[in-house]
């Protein structure tokens, strides 16, 4: 009769043999696309609610082959309303260079002796050995040195393009945009984002804009993953730099 024991172990290694294959043969297979699916269950695929301008009834014309507000070859096609698109083009390519040097020298001497102490300087020689004087009777020096030297050398150039939305427009005419960015790449997210304050003339014909005509002009560009994780110092290294007084 058989132990149970090995029948279950038998049976265990039988079962992780056939795992290893099922995996090995699914290695060595050539990649299959997709089953076509419904787009609206793609990952991330969500109603988006975003500011619109106010509807508008265009009246109805009879015999016309033309609207009030309809897109012509010959109409501005430029954003202006709230919820309209454009393109902003980001172009940095900022410098800077500073060297500063300091240097301070300082040396001081005081002295100070008493000639006569009530007839007393006598009677100190007289008890004290060898042959004490009082002047002078207190000398003080001291000398202080301090250097210091510093210096920045900076370079950044980026150069991105992402599409942002008409948030809201001013009172005096200028329009407030808004746009964002997300692109995963093998389990790296990298993220930009843009925003500010723009006139609607600077928006040049072919519906964009610099970024150096943004006012209050807030970009970022950054991410997060395995990359950005393994560039930073770990967390315990982080706090005890913080702590650290020396």
């Amino acid at each position: 009769m058989s132990d149970p024991s090995r029948l279950a172990g038998v049976a265990a290694i039988g079962i992780a043999m056939l795992g290893g294959c099922s995996s090995m043969s699914d290695s060595l297979a050539s990649p299959q696309l997709s089953p076509i699916s419904n787009p609206a269950s793609v990952a991330g695929a969500e109603k988006v609610s975003m500011p619109l301008p106010a509807p508008k009834t265009e009246p109805a014309g009879a015999n016309s082959l033309w609207r009030s507000g309809a897109r012509s070859f010959f109409g501005d096609q430029r954003a202006s309303k709230i919820g309209d698109i454009l393109t902003v083009n980001i172009q940095i390519a900022d410098s800077a260079q500073v060297n500063n040097t300091t240097q301070r020298d300082r040396s001081s001497s005081e002295k100070a002796g008493i000639g006569a102490l009530f007839g007393f300087e006598s009677k100190l020689q007289k008890t004290l050995p060898g042959t004490p004087a009082l002047d002078p009777a207190l000398s003080l020096n001291s000398t202080t040195a301090s250097k210091g030297a510093g210096s920045v050398n900076r370079a950044e150039t980026v150069k991105l393009t992402v599409a942002a939305v008409i948030t809201d427009k001013l009172p005096n005419g200028n329009l407030v945009i808004g746009g964002s960015q997300e692109v995963l790449v093998n389990n790296e997210l990298r993220e930009l984002l843009v925003s500010g304050v723009i006139r609607p003339q600077d928006i040049a014909a072919d519906n964009t804009i610099e970024h150096t005509k943004i006012a209050e002009a807030r970009i970022s560009y950054g991410g997060k993953g395995d990359i950005t994780q393994l560039q930073r110092a770990r967390y315990g290294q982080r706090a005890i730099e913080k702590v650290m007084p020396f």
